[in-house]
């Protein structure tokens, strides 16, 4: 058994353990031609941004406020190269994404895979955000629908998600 709560304080871990838990039913959406055949699109919870052209994730607000997580996203382009990946998130060691992106999003290894053959192509676009989201609201009702229509406008067949 897995337990989720270990290298939190008691507190923390005792508060968490009441919070009631709100299940959803994740709609089941097969695919419908092959992989070699689909666009791809790649997510990671990780905090990845484009250093010089995007802004760091707020990490220091969350320093503020514990129970806040930035809800925002970043755009990353698939001919980023690693010495332009910058990483903010309080809740994991970053510097093994500054070393290899491809750990959290594998960009690299899809347009590999695209080149053989094994995926039909990577699209322009993947996105990154932060995991620690204590109120989902805004990513529900803002940013995960404004994420789900940029994919669509790039017909997007599948998203190949890396959580952290």
């Amino acid at each position: 058994m897995v337990d989720s709560f270990k290298w939190l304080p008691p507190s923390m871990a005792a508060y968490y353990r009441a919070r009631p838990i709100e299940k959803q039913e994740a709609p089941w959406a097969p695919l419908n031609k092959p992989l070699n055949q689909c666009r791809f699109s790649l997510v990671t919870t990780a905090g990845v941004y484009v250093k010089g052209k995007q802004p760091p994730f707020d990490v220091e607000r969350e320093r503020r406020e514990p129970f806040w997580g930035d809800p925002t996203y970043r755009v990353i382009p698939r001919d980023v190269r690693q010495e332009e990946i910058g990483v903010t998130h309080l809740h994991i060691n970053t510097s093994d994404i500054e070393e290899d992106v491809n750990i959290v999003l594998p960009i690299h290894r899809f347009l590999e895979l695209e080149e053989a053959g094994e995926v039909g192509s990577l699209a322009s676009s993947s996105y990154s955000l932060m995991g620690f989201q204590w109120n989902q609201d805004e990513w529900r009702d803002r940013y995960g629908p404004e994420i789900a229509a940029c994919m669509k406008e790039e017909a997007v067949d599948a998203a190949f998600i890396t959580p952290v």
